[in-house]
């Protein structure tokens, strides 16, 4: 039968509980396998969501993996394409239908919530950085139309909720051991006073991780250290007040890219990186704090507040010359960023004629960032020293906000059919005073604002119980960010105001079935872009972009994850996406028609494993890549991979403590490949290699106070 909570149903908690209609599961019991609706755990199913959506479990993370990157647990979603660029100054290279595969560092298209905290800054910049895999509960990925209620982001939206804390209480300690120097060490503790039903009961998840690694590359080590913390207060029977803390504090080399004959010669080189010793150093520490309350049987209100604050210093690999130039912003940057944000809505189940909810809400952002530039050399009887912070070159403050009111909602117009229909009116602004005048270099201030409205929609028909389909459509909106404002494209000195917003309009047309004990999921869309963001040049860690006029994207994108013989599981994923220019980009070269550079038109992914509750346990997964472009031009290209990875361990318990013993090695057949593309880089250094072989293992206890 099903079940429906309507208590605390909050934002972000569930990307699936926003897009889903509360009322038409509970009224029209269309599928007896429907999940609990609810924001404390938050479950929903995947099959009732009217929109193209993954969830990925936190244990299915965790199983014999490092719990270091992403990329090692996300590769089975669809349409998510995730490579480690490994280079830990710059992030994954992370993107969802092929929006966000032209940044350099750094998250882009896509919009990125840690337990409801805004991981994406105001301006669409976003990191990974500060996710704790150990303490994630799921992440849901959300591709298509519907990313169009999240505001600034074209490719869709990542919502990473973290464990909530129950009895009895647990210490889990994990490490793990791999190639390159590669170590992982953490502590987490949940726990829980009361079945948080009651006045004062709380709840709590503290986690706590080391990382550091030599690098499978020269000069690319790194060290990283994170903290992840959530409490819950139950206040009375219809609210609950959560705490939430998190920071991270990290240290990496930047090796940079390498040109083809480089790569083929010597992957592991890094040249650049040892001559201007690049690097890159972030601190960031926020805190948020979430209510819920529900006010009625048909109402709920929730308020999700937060602060932050990041500072970061990289050293970028460019030469004295270009350096001395009057309007040239220097070889080092240093940011201080601080931002925060509140984000109020509510909800209202009830029926005009038909079972009805809306949700309605109010969004602000807010963020100042200091930016300072210096040159990257001391003079030494007047030989440059590189590495070394020298003069000022830039000095500026950007202000950047936003605010978005929004509406979603969703009408049981039979016990079959249901419309999910949404709005939002999305508005930002930028302002940067320039406080570095010298000859040769004026005042460069300037400010710009982008408006847009940004519908979504979605009809579902349940054909069977097991069997759904759907139509979406909605826009999409993107601004530039304020690194992507950073640099013009002529050279001269000041904010590239003349880059504008990208838009796009998606129609998607779905399908779900429930076969037993999983789930088949399809998907064809296509995707048509106004003013697409796009790399101008890239050199010497440092991108100018520009708008390319018109881009389309269509695609394919299926999925199946099936439990099957009790403790047998295979999952299968593939994607194939067509994404081109539809007007030229290159000047005098004509590149309409040309693929995207930075994204594979192919995408595979196939696992089997055998995971039992305890004893031995073992899986492999395949993993196939098609070639990417790394130039409008297409003249270069990354060639296609197939990767394979194995592992294995054994899991037992002795009294109330877990042991969990695992070893695993990727890259099984020492397969040599590009991991990704630096796009448009003006030197032709687009390549970042992946290492050969490469072997771990690990050990997690954990002990439950019973």
């Amino acid at each position: 039968m099903t079940i429906f909570s309507a208590r605390f149903i909050a934002f972000p908690v569930s990307l699936l509980s926003f897009l889903l209609s509360p009322c038409a599961v509970a009224e029209s019991e269309i599928n007896d396998q429907t999940l609990i609706v609810s924001a404390t755990p938050q479950s929903v199913s995947e099959l009732d969501t009217p929109a193209a959506v993954s969830v990925v479990n936190g244990e299915d993370m965790r199983l014999a993996t490092p719990r270091i990157n992403l990329s090692e647990s996300l590769t089975s979603v669809p349409g998510l394409q995730v490579q480690n660029r490994q280079n830990y100054a710059q992030d994954l290279q992370l993107s969802i239908r092929g929006f966000g595969s032209r940044t350099t560092y750094g998250i882009r298209g896509i919009r990125l919530y840690v337990d409801g905290i805004p991981a994406t800054m105001p301006d669409g910049q976003g990191q990974t950085s500060n996710i704790d895999i150990s303490s994630v509960q799921n992440i849901e990925v959300l591709r298509g139309p519907f990313s169009a209620l999240y505001g600034n982001a074209s490719g869709g939206v990542m919502n990473v909720s973290t464990e909530t804390g129950h009895e009895p209480p647990t210490i889990e300690a994990s490490s793990y051991y791999g190639s390159f120097g590669t170590w992982r060490y953490g502590l987490k503790a949940t726990g829980a006073l009361g079945d948080g039903t009651q006045r004062g009961d709380v709840d709590y998840t503290v986690s706590t991780t080391r990382f550091t690694t030599h690098g499978y590359r020269d000069r690319s080590s790194a060290q990283k250290s994170l903290a992840n913390a959530k409490l819950g207060v139950r206040i009375d029977d219809a609210s609950k007040l959560t705490l939430i803390f998190n920071s991270v504090d990290s240290k990496a080399d930047d090796p940079g890219g390498l040109t083809e004959s480089e790569w083929q010669s010597n992957p592991q080189q890094s040249p650049r990186a040892e001559q201007f010793n690049t690097r890159k150093t972030i601190k960031q520490t926020q805190a948020g704090l979430r209510y819920e309350r529900q006010l009625s049987a048909q109402d709920d209100i929730s308020i999700m507040t937060y602060a932050g604050e990041r500072e970061t210093t990289q050293y970028q690999s460019i030469p004295m010359a270009p350096q001395l130039k009057p309007s040239h912003a220097g070889g080092v940057i240093t940011l201080q960023r601080h931002y925060q944000g509140i984000d109020n809505r509510w909800t209202h189940r009830g029926e005009l004629g038909i079972p009805v909810t809306f949700t309605t809400g109010l969004n602000y952002e807010y963020m100042s960032e200091n930016r300072k530039g210096y040159n990257n050399f001391r003079l030494d009887e007047g030989v440059p020293e590189y590495g070394q912070k020298g003069d000022l070159r830039r000095n500026e403050r950007n202000l950047m906000w936003n605010l978005d009111p929004y509406l979603q909602t969703q009408w049981q117009l039979t016990q079959k059919l249901s419309l999910d229909a949404g709005l939002r009116y999305s508005s930002v602004w930028f302002d940067s005073n320039d406080r570095y005048i010298t000859p040769g270099n004026g005042d460069d201030s300037g400010d710009a604002s982008y408006h847009q409205w940004l519908p979504a929609g979605s009809l579902k028909y349940a054909i069977t119980d097991a069997w759904n389909v759907y139509l979406a459509a909605g826009r999409g909106f993107e601004t530039p960010t304020i690194n992507e404002l950073s640099y013009r494209a002529d050279g001269q000195s000041g904010m590239n105001f003349d880059l504008q917003p990208a838009t796009n309009d998606t129609v998607e047309i779905g399908s779900k079935t429930r076969i037993g004990d999983g789930l088949f999921t399809a998907a064809l869309f296509q995707t048509n872009t106004d003013d697409e963001i796009v790399v101008d040049s890239s050199s010497g860690g440092r991108t100018t972009y520009k708008n390319a006029g018109k881009t389309r994207r269509q695609g394919a994108e299926l999925a199946w994850d099936q439990r099957f013989a009790g403790n047998w599981r295979v999952k299968a994923a593939w994607t194939w996406l067509d994404a081109t220019y539809r007007s030229n980009v290159c000047g005098d070269q004509n590149c309409n028609g040309n693929r995207l550079p930075g994204i594979a038109q192919n995408m595979g992914f196939a696992s089997l494993g055998y995971v039992p509750d305890e004893g031995w346990y073992a899986g492999t997964e395949v993993r196939y890549m098609g070639n990417i472009m790394a130039n409008d031009e297409n003249t270069a290209k990354a060639p296609s991979y197939t990767v394979v990875g194995l592992n294995t361990g054994y899991k037992f318990y002795y009294s109330s403590l877990m042991i969990d013993l695992f070893t695993r090695v990727d890259n099984l057949f020492d397969k040599t490949y590009v991991g990704s593309v630096i796009v448009n880089e003006s030197n032709g250094r687009y390549y970042e290699p992946a290492p050969g072989r490469n072997y771990g293992l690990g050990i997690n206890l954990a002990w439950r106070f019973e």
